[in-house]
């Protein structure tokens, strides 16, 4: 067998395995999407439905025309739009001040922020903290334990420690404040990393769960994905009064199919978001990876 062969057989098989466990992969989310558009009535006499005969469009009618539903994700997307750009600030502005050689105090910033990659005080501090601080029950209170991570900090870091110190200066010639060599010089050549950055942010901000059960009570600030888990759970335990009109809708629309749409309409603004930034993420992952 030449290599020529070779090369062939692997490709073959590559391509094989990789459309096999692409289909898998896709496959569940397909079977979702096929469910939320299925019609209550055959999914209700049907044992197993993989193409329905029968499509519409009520699961998604009734969620629209639920106000806790909405007003979830409502406050899902301030969290993934707001936080995002907090986030990207803070972590860029911090990863930008700890790469200048001439800050004082340097080194026991670096390790204060490593700490925290090594060691988590765990639920029940982070909760006193929030507490102590009269963020309880309030949009800040899932926006500012996130706000950054000491990860993309050191990632950041690395990057800009590889920007040419004379690019600085000759900014600071023509008059450049170290607050306007931040934003006119270092965030436009720092695109790609942000973008990246952004994506894993605005995906940790949507996905926000954990933190809205700790520390959200009332009904109007709780994110999507509180919602989805308590549909998802049990809707005939539910004694929440704003998941009232949601029970009552049961009685028309099944709730698995009820449940399949919330999933679609949950996961369709990450879905749509990440081809716009797909082209700076493998970019973007690799800034500050490689030293020197």
């Amino acid at each position: 067998m030449d290599n020529q062969t070779g090369t062939k057989i692997f490709n073959v098989l590559n391509y094989t395995v990789l459309t096999i466990i692409g289909l898998v992969t896709l496959l569940p989310f397909i079977y979702v999407v096929l469910i939320s558009f299925t019609d209550p009535t055959e999914y209700l006499t049907k044992s197993l439905v993989l193409i329905p005969e029968k499509w519409s469009l009520s699961a998604y009618e009734y969620i629209f025309s639920t106000n806790a539903f909405v007003r979830a994700m409502g406050i899902s997307g301030i969290l993934a739009v707001f936080g995002t750009l907090l986030s990207l600030i803070v972590t860029s502005a911090l990863a930008y001040v700890l790469s200048r050689k001439r800050l004082k105090g340097k080194k026991f910033f670096l390790v204060a922020i490593l700490m925290t990659m090594l060691f988590n005080p765990g639920m029940i501090p982070n909760y006193l903290l929030v507490d102590s601080l009269g963020l309880m029950d309030s949009i800040w209170a899932l926006i500012l334990p996130a706000l950054t991570s000491a990860w993309y900090v050191f990632l950041m870091r690395n990057f800009y420690q590889e920007i040419p110190d004379e690019l600085e200066e000759a900014a600071k010639m023509d008059g450049c404040s170290d607050i306007g060599v931040f934003f006119r010089i270092m965030l436009p050549i720092s695109v790609s990393a942000l973008a990246a950055f952004g994506l894993f942010y605005a995906v940790a901000y949507w996905n926000t769960y954990f933190s809205g059960v700790l520390y959200i009570n009332s009904d109007s600030l709780r994110p999507l994905q509180v919602l989805l888990q308590m549909l998802l759970i049990s809707a005939s335990q539910m004694a929440d009064p704003s998941m009232a009109a949601m029970l009552e809708s049961e009685r028309t629309v099944p709730p698995q199919v009820i449940k399949m749409a919330a999933v679609v309409i949950s996961s369709l603004p990450i879905v749509m978001v990440y081809p716009f930034l797909q082209k700076y993420f493998v970019k973007g992952m690799m800034v500050g990876s490689v030293k020197g």
